[in-house]
């Protein structure tokens, strides 16, 4: 090879690497002005995952779509949510315990129209399968689908409800259980073309359960299953941490979580394992509250447990701290804390900050009339965040500002059916849970969203309630309100010729 030859391979890469390095070279080596910070742009293509939404022969699903107006979204696109099509890990079409995740369907259970209208769909029966959902362009951003679910009779009779999610490699849940009278299944759905291999694992009151039977899991491509978790270990615990762990693939994962006596619904995935974590929106008239914690790392954590009320942090009587050891899921009753008034749980670690996951377990009603919903520690609001499927009456919108006063931006979108959107703002104070006022569009027809946007202040978390009495049983769901992840951050970047001169 000659030396021209060499030259020109020299200034070509130098040439390739002008705009990776024109992004991060500093003022004062290049002697070019500061570079402008990131531009946050909508994203132009999300996929969500929902699980098959019973067993039952009596359910009644609905499936509600919502994407939120954004700001420099594209003028294209759509979005559509079908049947997950692939074969389960068995080989055979449909999940285990004939759950139908492997029905084959084209057609859509909904399609949306445009960005700022809910769709709607509708399922019934045991045959329901797991749903695949894309959407690009106008609908990418924050799109958001909440699968509802009325079971009228049998274990876990009530209302469930969960946020249909996007795939990930890892998931934690604290509070689900295979004591006696509980059915709790890991449901992992397989968006992608290739094989997922999935390991999940259990942890109860004193550490690590064996579960081989649990190693090695393969969900096939565009396929759903949902995971036994009594047939995973002979152990009955009222009170697991199951961690799902994917080593090739990836998928998405909850946990149903049924009681015979008092009704169930869907576990979601716990915030990632922190010193610090925020539970918000217990039921006022909560009449049980359980906190389940665990501490995946190898040190003890010790947590101080506030309750942040309408009017600031309080903590519990008898319940003030929380000594959760290394590996092993700790769990503590702290009754009807909330005791009438909206609440939020925030525990903090009492010294040195350990990461842990935790998640509550709260029951409505008394005797023979109660009903269980689950608030797994979530993640601050951030910039957006939405809840899908709200009606006229039943919804409770909770906000909670732990550490600083916020003001927050609330809207609700036109209705399915018709209606025309509309705007409030709120100021949550400092430590504390404000069940706000929640907007209705003037005008509602069919069910709304609700759009959350922290204006200014601290940090914001949110949960939204959809209850309904059903024969007596004041059945409730609970979903939390994370980052839509709507947007995502992209450099500025300009050509800096002088790097060729170094």
């Amino acid at each position: 090879m000659n030396r021209t030859t060499l030259s020109l391979i020299a200034g070509t890469a130098a040439l390739a690497a002008v705009t990776a390095f024109a992004a991060i070279d500093s003022p004062s080596a290049s002697g070019a002005a500061a570079p402008q910070a990131a531009a946050r742009l909508p994203v132009e293509r999300t996929s969500l995952l929902c699980p098959a939404p019973s067993t039952s022969d009596v359910a009644d699903t609905a499936y509600t779509s919502f994407t939120p107006v954004t700001e420099g979204a594209g003028s294209g696109g759509k979005a559509r949510l079908q049947a997950a099509v692939g074969q389960s890990a068995d080989g055979t079409d449909g999940g285990k315990g004939g759950k139908g995740a492997g029905k084959k369907s084209d057609e859509p259970v909904l399609t949306p129209k445009a960005p700022g209208t809910p769709a709607t769909g509708e399922i019934s029966g045991a045959d329901a399968p797991a749903l695949v959902g894309t959407a690009d362009g106008r609908f990418a951003s924050g799109w958001t689908v909440q699968e509802t679910t009325e079971v009228a009779v049998g274990s876990g009779r009530g209302l469930l409800g969960v946020n249909c999610t996007g795939a990930d490699t890892e998931f934690w849940f604290p509070g689900a259980g295979t004591a006696a009278g509980r059915t709790d299944y890991v449901h992992l759905t397989n968006p992608d073309d290739s094989a997922a291999v999935v390991d999940i694992e259990l942890y109860g009151k004193d550490g690590a359960i064996k579960s081989p039977l649990g190693e090695n899991l393969t969900v096939k491509p565009h396929a759903s299953e949902p995971i036994l978790l009594s047939t995973l270990t002979d152990e009955r615990q009222t009170d697991l941490t199951v961690h799902v762990s994917v080593r090739s693939g990836r998928v998405g994962a909850a946990v149903q979580a049924l009681d015979d006596k008092e009704g169930g619904d869907w576990l979601a995935a716990a915030a990632d394992p922190a010193g610090s974590q925020v539970l918000p929106g217990i039921p006022k008239d909560a009449t049980d509250v359980r906190l389940i914690a665990f501490a995946p790392g190898d040190d003890d954590a010790d947590l101080k447990i506030r309750l942040a009320s309408p009017s600031g942090l309080i903590t519990p009587a008898g319940n003030e701290t929380l000594h959760v050891k290394a590996g092993m899921t700790t769990a503590v009753d702290l009754g009807d804390v909330t005791r009438g008034e909206a609440g939020s749980l925030f525990l903090t670690p009492t010294d040195q900050s350990v990461p842990v996951v935790a998640a509550l377990q709260v029951v409505r009603g008394k005797g023979d009339k109660k009903e269980t919903a689950f608030i797994p520690a979530t993640a601050a609001v951030g910039t957006r965040a939405t809840a899908a499927d709200n009606s006229a009456k039943g919804t409770t919108l909770a906000l909670t500002a732990p550490t600083g006063t916020a003001t927050v931006k609330v809207t609700a979108s036109a209705g399915s059916e018709g209606g025309t959107a509309v705007t409030k703002t709120y100021t949550i104070k400092s430590g504390t849970t404000q069940n706000v006022d929640v907007p209705v569009p003037s005008g509602l027809k069919g069910t709304y969203a609700l759009t959350v946007e922290p204006v200014s202040g601290a940090p914001v978390y949110a949960s939204r309630t959809l209850a309904a009495t059903e024969g007596g049983v004041p059945a409730f769901t609970v979903q939390t309100l994370p980052n839509d992840r709507g947007t995502v951050s992209v450099p500025t970047t300009e050509q800096d010729l002088s790097i060729l001169q170094k």
